[in-house]
């Protein structure tokens, strides 16, 4: 048999393989449909992990930059012992960056951030510049900032202070909440997608080995004329790959459904601590890699699925 023939005869195998996986999913409806829906559940849940764990950590990189220790400095200290001091502090591992604030840029902010409050503006236009220039220390890791306290608190370097360090006390105390809210997501996230994807298994295995039975007078019949395994294996495998393939498209567009409505229904960007501007924007720039990666994941459980199912109970020999 020349190469020609022996490929137009593996094609022609393979597609008689197809042909009857999909033949099978149609004859097997009502149970074809209990597998997708539960499949579309555990796709669902993995791509709502996916789209909460990015938000979050959004939310949680926008809240850390703006988080800073503020170092003010008396009047006296004279310029040589403000650079040694912002040097010092530069050599801290966990210093992302100082910024040096002078008196007059203090009272400049003081101003714009109370522009609507007259009395304010009024109080403090009737002095000299009362506000004290400060170093804002930008930290690297927000969770070792202990490390940039215990420096500011040496009393070298408090005899250069004017005033207490401000440690944007309620910025951390947001930070801490989100960063709790994410661990929780990822932990319950990866919970639920085990959980369905478990169930999902369980169910395509019963819809297989159901499949197997009231098929196995013709499954015998193929035997003994000489069907190999996998020609007879395929089309279940076939069967369950269709299932993922079906249940990711379908949760995806599930997904940018609720998406858009999501957008339009809010007002505001954001619903508490999930920014929904910032998901929607993140599923629409990785739509080609969500939808590739939760096929990926749906063929993967069918596959599994339905090639433990065809081997349990077709009890062929692997030989053939």
């Amino acid at each position: 048999m020349s190469a020609k023939r022996i490929g137009n005869h593996r094609f022609i195998t393979l597609w008689r393989i197809i042909k009857s996986g999909m033949q099978n999913l149609v004859r097997n409806a009502r149970l074809s449909v209990a597998a997708i829906s539960v499949m579309i559940i555990t796709l669902g849940i993995v791509l709502f992990s996916f789209l909460a764990n990015a938000t979050f950590k959004n939310t949680l990189t926008k809240l850390t930059d703006k988080i800073d220790v503020s170092v003010y400095i008396k009047d006296s200290v004279d310029e040589k012992k403000r650079d040694s001091l912002i040097a010092e502090i530069k050599n801290i591992s966990n210093v992302k960056s100082v910024d040096y604030v002078s008196k007059e840029q203090a009272l400049d902010e003081y101003k714009k951030a109370n522009e609507n409050n007259i009395e304010l503006l009024l109080a403090i236009s009737q002095t000299d510049n009362p506000l004290p220039a400060s170093l804002r220390i930008k930290p690297v890791d927000i969770n070792k900032i202990d490390e940039i306290k215990a420096f500011v608190e040496r009393p070298e370097i408090k005899a250069l202070q004017s005033d207490e360090t401000s440690y944007s006390g309620d910025r951390r105390e947001a930070i801490d909440k989100i960063a709790g809210a994410t661990r929780f997501f990822q932990k319950a996230g990866l919970v639920a997608a085990v959980v369905f994807a478990s169930i999902s298994m369980l169910i395509i295995f019963n819809t297989i080995q159901m499949a197997i039975f009231n098929r196995r007078d013709e499954l015998q019949i193929m035997r003994l004329l000489g069907a190999s395994t996998w020609y007879i294996r395929g089309p279940f495998i076939v069967e369950s790959v269709f299932y993922g393939i079906i249940s990711a498209v379908i949760a995806v567009s599930i997904g940018y459904s609720l998406m858009a409505v999501a957008t339009s229904a809010f007002d505001t960007s954001s619903v508490g601590i999930l920014d929904i501007k910032f998901a929607n924007e993140y599923f629409l720039n990785h739509y080609w890699l969500i939808l590739t990666s939760l096929l990926g994941a749906g063929i993967i459980i069918g596959a599994v699925s339905s090639f433990i199912a065809t081997r349990r109970y077709l009890k062929f020999k692997t030989s053939k």
